[in-house]
């Protein structure tokens, strides 16, 4: 059976590559700062960084999927998800898709998101981004969807279009997200942020960045990337004047 991901498994490649990335951005913020060109880097590594994000809510998406089916009662739905998931771990994707069609038509609520879910994921893995974002589009405007899986939807799709879409968009649509205390705190909030630095609002970007670092919910890669972005941004992701911050501009 398909185990959920673990944080002890080994790095992958194309980890170690977005780690790469975020270590060439961190250097280049530390630059513009000091000659005020930030927009330039914004450009240069927008994609990237929303690769990265976009890596790291697909192994969640995974997850999520193997713990809504071994969750479900016994029986044929459950039985089918978990072979879905062991025929796309064994690269048998053409398989692996006929079975979470299956899913969306005939399954409870959760195990159709989920299989929803995954489906819209493979399309990001076979180079399909647009189409990818349709699906997770329309997951996220189900009201039949349960909430959980709607708001993921959401930060899906604005993580695969955020180079298209204007900063103000990406805030209105995720900044009821990006709250302490959301479940999606960290992934909406680092969007919302890079936002304000494509609109030149360093001064709402920096607290931002600053509570997710220092916001003990948040998976621990995603805090110390939002602590180095932080500090080179001059704010201190160890003062609660950020987290304070951040909560007055809700």
């Amino acid at each position: 059976m398909a185990l959920p991901p673990s944080d002890r498994s080994a790095p992958s490649k194309s980890e170690e590559q977005a780690a790469a990335q975020q270590d060439v951005f961190l250097r280049e913020v530390d630059d513009a700062l000091r000659e005020d060109e930030l927009k330039s880097i914004l450009t240069r590594y927008g994609k990237p960084i929303g690769g990265a994000i976009a890596v790291g809510l697909l192994a969640l998406a995974g997850y999520l999927y193997w713990d809504n089916s071994t969750k479900q009662a016994a029986g044929e739905r459950s039985e089918q998800a978990i072979i879905a998931l062991d025929k796309l771990d064994a690269g048998n994707t053409g398989a692996a898709l006929a079975d979470l069609d299956q899913l969306t038509k005939d399954g409870s609520d959760g195990s159709k998101a989920a299989a929803a879910m995954t489906r819209a994921a493979i399309l990001v893995q076979q180079g399909k981004p647009e189409d990818a974002a349709k699906a997770f589009a329309a997951i996220s405007a189900d009201t039949g969807v349960p909430q959980a899986y709607r708001d993921l939807a959401t930060i899906r799709e604005v993580s695969l279009r955020f180079d298209a879409m204007q900063p103000q968009q990406v805030v209105d649509k995720l900044k009821p997200l990006a709250v302490p205390g959301n479940p999606w705190f960290g992934s909406a909030g680092e969007l919302v942020g890079m936002a304000y630095l494509k609109m030149g609002k360093p001064d709402q970007a920096g607290p931002l960045f600053a509570a997710i670092g220092k916001n003990t919910e948040v998976p621990g890669t995603l805090r110390t990337r939002m602590r180095q972005v932080a500090g080179q941004l001059g704010y201190d992701a160890g003062s609660d004047d950020a987290v304070n911050l951040v909560t007055a501009q809700q």
